[in-house]
C-alpha cells in the first residue's frame, strides 16, 4: 500500500527553514539600508558601571514611561473645556453645583470611570517621583564632578529636563480647574502682571482674556500633552545619545582609569537588570497610588476666587518659587506712573539668576580652574571641598525658600507667630548658605585629613598587645588594595597663577580668575604619595 503527497503540501521540516530564510532576508534588508547591526552590536557591548547611585537616572526614565502610559489613559476621558455645566455625577456632595466642564470630567474620571482614580493617582505620584529622581540624579552628578568635560552639554540638557518636568507638573496640576489649582494660576497671573509695561498683555495672552479667562485650561492642556512632552522626549533622546557617546563616569578603584570602564555590558546582564528594575519602579508607583490619596480635588470644589484659604500649598517642587514670593519684603515704587512691585520682581530675578548659575556651573568651574581635560573618574565629594560646599550652600538656599512656602503652616502647627517664622526664614535665606558652605568645607577637609591618617597608619583593629618593655599599644591594620586606592586616587590642583596672555597683557578677567582659583583651591589636602606610604610602612 502506497501513499501520495500533494505537491502543494511542503514537508514539515521545511517550514522552519522557510521561516529562517524570511527572517534572514528581513534582517539583511534592514541592515543594508540602516546599518543597524553595527549600532546594535556597539550598544550591546556598552559597559555600564554597577554602582547603586547610577540607578537614580533609571528611576527618572522609568517614571517618565509610567507618566506617558497613565497620561494616555487619562487623555481619553478628560475634557479641557472652560464651559459651564451642572454636575450630576456620582459624588453626592457636589451634585447640582455649577462648575467647569474640565472639573466635571476630572470628577467623572475619579468616580465614574473604572480605574480612573487609580490612573489619576498613578500619574500624579509618577510625576512627583520623576521630578524627585531627576533632582537627586543631578545632585549625584554635581557632588561627584560627573558634569566635567566632556559632559558639560549633558548637564545643561539634564537641567533643562528638570525645568521642563516642573513645567509639565504645573500644567498638569492646573488642569482640573479646582480651587487649589486655580489659586496656583492666580499666583502665576500676579507674577506675570508685575512685569512692567508688558505684564498685562502677557497675562491677557496667556489666559485668553481677563483672569481667569476662558482659554487657559485648553491652552495648558495643549502644552501638557503635546508641546512639553515632545520637547522632553527629544531632550531625553539627546541625553541618552550623549550618555552612550561620552561613556559613564565611575568611582576610582584598581583597574579603573579614564580610558577603562569597569562594569557590565548592556546585553544581556544590564538589560535584564534594567527590565526587572522597571517593573519594580512601576509596581512601587502602583502600590503607592492604590494606598495613598493624592490631590483629592473633590474636597476643594470648583475654582472660585472668594474662598481662598491660607493653607493652600503647591506641589513640593514648585514650593521654592512660592516661598521666594512669601519671603520678599513688601516693597513697591511708583515711577513715571508705573508701579514697580519689587516684592515680586526681586524674587523672579533671584530665581532666574539661581537657575542660570546652576545650568552653566560646569562652564564656570572650568573657566575658574582652567581644567579642560576629560574626566571619566568621579570624585568623592570630600576630595573637592569647595565644590561640595557650593552644592551644600545651594541646597540650603533652595530648602529655605521651600520652607518659606509653608511659613503659615509651620506657624499654625507649632503654635508660633507667623511673622517671627517669616523673619527667621528671611535671615536664613542669607545666613544659611554661608553657614552651610563653611561647615561643609570644614567637614570635607577634616574627612580628607582622616583619610590621610588611615592611609599612612591604618585603622584601629581593637587588638591590644604588650611590648617587651611593658608598654601596651593598639595594633593598627592596613587597608586592602581597593580601599587604599579609593582614598589616595584623587587630584589636588594648585591655584592658577596670574600669567600674561599671548599679547603680553594681564587683563582684569585674568586677575578675577586667579582670585577665584585661589578661593577654590586655597584649602586643600595633598594626596598621599607612594614615598610617604613606604616610609610609614617601614616605620
Amino acid at each position: 500500500m502506497t501513499t501520495t503527497q500533494s505537491p502543494s503540501a511542503a514537508p514539515a521540516s521545511q517550514a522552519p527553514q522557510q521561516r529562517k530564510t524570511f527572517t534572514s532576508w528581513a534582517a539583511n534588508y534592514l541592515d543594508e539600508r540602516t546599518s543597524i547591526s553595527g549600532v546594535t552590536a556597539y550598544l550591546g557591548r556598552k559597559i555600564f558601571p554597577d554602582h547603586w547611585s547610577f540607578m537614580l537616572g533609571e528611576v527618572a526614565l522609568y517614571s517618565f514611561v509610567v507618566i506617558l502610559l497613565s497620561g494616555t489613559f487619562l487623555t481619553f476621558f478628560f475634557d479641557p473645556s472652560m464651559g459651564h455645566t451642572t454636575y450630576e455625577g456620582s459624588y453626592v456632595p457636589l451634585k447640582g453645583i455649577e462648575m467647569s466642564i474640565a472639573y466635571a470630567s476630572s470628577l467623572d474620571i475619579s468616580f465614574d470611570i473604572r480605574g480612573g482614580l487609580l490612573m489619576r493617582q498613578v500619574h500624579h505620584w509618577a510625576a512627583l517621583l520623576f521630578v524627585a529622581s531627576i533632582g537627586l540624579h543631578m545632585l549625584r552628578v554635581f557632588f561627584t564632578g560627573a558634569f566635567r568635560k566632556p559632559r558639560e552639554l549633558n548637564w545643561v540638557i539634564g537641567f533643562l529636563l528638570f525645568i521642563l518636568a516642573m513645567a509639565e507638573g504645573f500644567t498638569g496640576y492646573s488642569l482640573p480647574d479646582d480651587l487649589l489649582s486655580g489659586n496656583g494660576l492666580a499666583i502665576i497671573n500676579g507674577m506675570v502682571k508685575a512685569i512692567p509695561l508688558v505684564g498685562g498683555w502677557i497675562s491677557y495672552l496667556l489666559f485668553g482674556g481677563m483672569f481667569p479667562g476662558v482659554d487657559v485650561i485648553p491652552r495648558l492642556f495643549v502644552l501638557h500633552i503635546m508641546l512639553l512632552p515632545a520637547i522632553l522626549i527629544v531632550l531625553l533622546g539627546m541625553h541618552m545619545v550623549l550618555l552612550v557617546l561620552n561613556k559613564h563616569t565611575q568611582f576610582a578603584g584598581p583597574g579603573r582609569t579614564n580610558e577603562n570602564v569597569v562594569g557590565v555590558p548592556i546585553m544581556p546582564v544590564f538589560a535584564a537588570k534594567a527590565g526587572g528594575f522597571f517593573f519594580l519602579v512601576f509596581g512601587v508607583i502602583m502600590a503607592i497610588a492604590a494606598t495613598f490619596t493624592i490631590n483629592p480635588i473633590w474636597n476643594y470644589g470648583p475654582y472660585d476666587p472668594s474662598p481662598v484659604s491660607a493653607g493652600t500649598q503647591p506641589d513640593w517642587y514648585i514650593g521654592f518659587a512660592d516661598g521666594a514670593l512669601r519671603l520678599a519684603p513688601g516693597w513697591e515704587t511708583e515711577l513715571f506712573g508705573l508701579t514697580f512691585s519689587w516684592n515680586i520682581l526681586i524674587p523672579m530675578a533671584v530665581l532666574g539668576l539661581f537657575i542660570v548659575l546652576v545650568m552653566f556651573y560646569p562652564f564656570i568651574e572650568q573657566w575658574v580652574t582652567q581644567d579642560k581635560r576629560e574626566h571619566h573618574l568621579a570624585d568623592r565629594p570630600r576630595n573637592a571641598p569647595t565644590r561640595t560646599a557650593i552644592g551644600a550652600a545651594g541646597v540650603v538656599f533652595y530648602a529655605v525658600m521651600w520652607a518659606g512656602a509653608s511659613s503659615d503652616l509651620i506657624a499654625t502647627h507649632f503654635h508660633l507667630n507667623v511673622f517671627q517664622v517669616t523673619w527667621v526664614l528671611q535671615a536664613l535665606i542669607f545666613l544659611g548658605p554661608i553657614i552651610a558652605f563653611w561647615v561643609t568645607k570644614r567637614v570635607a577637609l577634616g574627612l580628607q585629613k582622616k583619610d590621610r591618617e588611615i592611609l599612612l597608619h591604618g585603622f584601629e583593629s581593637g587588638r591590644i598587645v604588650r611590648r617587651p618593655g611593658g608598654e601596651y599599644i593598639e595594633v593598627h591594620q592596613g587597608l586592602d588594595e581597593y580601599e587604599s586606592w579609593k582614598l589616595k586616587s584623587f587630584e589636588s590642583p594648585e591655584p592658577t597663577m596670574v600669567r600674561p596672555d599671548e599679547r603680553g597683557r594681564i587683563t582684569t578677567g585674568t586677575h578675577v580668575r586667579a582670585a577665584l582659583s585661589r578661593w577654590f583651591f586655597e584649602d586643600r589636602i595633598e594626596p598621599v604619595t607612594k614615598a610617604e606610604v613606604e616610609r610609614a610602612s617601614h616605620h
